[in-house]
């Protein structure tokens, strides 16, 4: 089956959201992006933490709003939480972890799992599941929010660069991790 792939857009200083979770400051660093376009077509399903679904979206008030990735990628989503919200088509809301994972994997085939959501990440790398990261650094400081990563006292995640590439508004970090 297919791997487990954490993907994120971060400020120069380990931010994924600003304060609160807000998500509009990555707004203004939309566009093109080989790097995300080559993985979007490569997605089969997601695996999305319970605040990322719920969460600020950077789409809000255009027609792309609720839509993954904008609206440019479509299929099944499950999310890993024990407030499971509306139902939504294509939306399946476990509390599991693992089963989530199994779930997600099952229905993405061959294609990636994309993880979406710090927490969610994390759970994954601390149960070794994750086998990959894609990091697209933006050109600003945020100073605070929620971070790509934060495990304080936990043991250093060793990660192995798969490529690097350049998109006009932002730098792209592939990333397996090393077990």
């Amino acid at each position: 089956m297919g791997k487990l792939l954490y993907s994120a857009a971060m400020s120069l200083d380990g931010f994924i959201a600003g304060p609160g979770g807000d998500m509009q400051w990555v707004k203004e660093f939309f566009g093109p992006n080989p790097e995300i376009d080559r993985l979007v077509a490569d997605i089969g399903a997601l695996l999305v933490g319970r605040r990322t679904y719920g969460g600020d979206d950077p789409y809000r008030d255009t027609e792309a709003e609720g839509k993954a990735f904008g609206g440019a990628w479509a299929g099944s989503q499950f999310v890993l939480t024990r407030r499971p919200a509306e139902p939504a088509p294509d939306v399946t809301f476990v509390d599991d972890l693992r089963h989530g994972v199994e779930l997600a994997k099952a229905a993405a085939g061959e294609k990636y799992v994309n993880v979406l959501g710090a927490t969610v990440a994390r759970g994954c790398l601390d149960a070794g599941l994750l086998d990959e990261v894609l990091v697209s650094v933006l050109p600003v400081l945020l100073g605070d929010g929620v971070r790509l990563f934060d495990r304080p006292g936990g043991d250093p995640v060793r990660l192995e660069r798969k490529s690097q590439t350049e998109a006009p508004l932002a730098t792209n970090l592939w990333l397996r991790v090393v077990r």
